[in-house]
């Protein structure tokens, strides 16, 4: 990529934030006034393909303080700073030059921003998120800081409740770690995202976060139920919908479903998403746990935003609830196919090297008895 189109990238990033408070001004007022087309049971009309690839993170840097929106400079900055990386990921790669990392951005991210995968493979976005044309900090909300709550003394470590500790809303892993020997005993003791049953991070939720690619969301209604197809590993959240939250009834059988059970009412032109009952094999932060409740509302606020904001509690897991907001923006284009494994023979590699390494140990070990 030429010098003259990197800056010419940054310089159109720069104008465009440059006009934000011109253009938040303009855009809240317009929010105000919107109305949503309706669906065929006069509901306003959520459905279509909408995107979140955002850079914001989900929970606010602490320089930023208690500022939940960012001045002109700094978005200029920051999505300035994201469109030359995505540009010097856009080179070709010398195929001569070894594993270590060469760009400035020193494989920070899900297996390296640029080290295994380049720009093309990736749909991270340059953009932060803004609601009502506000660039923000963070998409938490809740809190002063825009944080996480802490979790309650005692919870933490180990699998289920408590798995893990924090996990920033962009790394793209679904549970908390777990050490080599235990993970390469066979496949069931991989991720779920690696073995192809759930995507990777919360894409799908608890609480839906964008990734390194894959962020496109499909969502279709009818007057009994509302569908959320996500790009990433074709995860398909249905939820049943009922007249009020007055009857909203959670399953009771003691199944906890993938995604969990989620159960949705109107209120006025918002949907209102209650999910309960998550799989014991999905977390949120490090989080698994059978008291996790989730609350999401979704209010078409212009023909191409969608604002989405969410409520987490757990009583057993932090001290107060937790939540916040973004917009999703319409997608450029449709919901592809994610094949996930097909071709992929990386699993089938680090078990067998597993199984080396045991037969290794087992062969040094009878040496060493005799």
């Amino acid at each position: 990529m030429s010098l003259k189109l990197l800056t010419a990238g940054l310089m159109a990033s720069a104008l465009t934030i440059a006009v934000v408070p011109a253009v938040a001004i303009a855009q809240s007022a317009k929010t105000a006034a919107y109305k949503a087309p309706r669906a065929s049971d006069g509901k306003a009309d959520l459905q279509g393909n909408w995107s979140n690839a955002y850079i914001t993170p989900l929970e606010r840097q602490p320089k930023f303080g208690e500022r939940k929106v960012h001045t002109a400079e700094e978005a200029a900055e920051i999505e300035g700073t994201a469109v030359a990386r995505f540009l010097e990921g856009d080179k070709p790669t010398d195929p001569n030059l070894g594993a270590e990392d060469h760009t400035s951005k020193n494989c920070q991210g899900a297996g390296g921003l640029d080290c295994g995968y380049n720009s093309g493979w990736k749909d991270s976005g340059t953009q932060l998120t803004r609601v009502n044309g506000e660039p923000r900090t963070s998409y938490i909300t809740s809190t002063p800081n825009g944080r996480v709550p802490p979790t309650l003394p005692g919870v933490g470590g180990g699998r289920g409740r408590g798995r893990g500790g924090p996990v920033a809303s962009n790394e793209g892993r679904e549970d908390g770690p777990a050490g080599p020997a235990s993970m390469n005993d066979n496949p069931e003791t991989r991720s779920i995202g690696e073995r192809c049953l759930m995507s990777f991070g919360n894409s799908a939720g608890p609480i839906m976060l964008p990734l390194m690619y894959n962020n496109t969301y499909q969502i279709v209604q009818t007057k009994d139920s509302v569908a959320i197809l996500v790009e990433m590993v074709h995860d398909v959240r249905i939820a049943r919908l009922v007249p009020n939250k007055a009857a909203a009834k959670h399953r009771t059988d003691g199944v906890r479903p993938w995604m969990g059970d989620s159960v949705g009412w109107w209120e006025g032109d918002t949907l209102v998403l209650e999910t309960t009952n998550y799989h014991p094999s999905q977390n949120l932060r490090g989080v698994s746990s059978e008291n996790l409740k989730v609350t999401e509302k979704f209010t078409r606020v212009g023909k191409d935003r969608l604002l989405y904001q969410f409520t987490a509690e757990d009583p057993t897991v932090w001290a107060q609830p937790w939540g916040g907001e973004y917009e999703f923006m319409t997608a450029k284009g449709g919901v592809f196919e994610y094949a996930c494994h097909e071709g992929n023979y990386g699993l089938e590699g680090i078990l067998a090297g597993a199984r080396e390494e045991e037969r290794q140990a087992a062969i040094a070990k009878g040496q060493a008895a005799r």
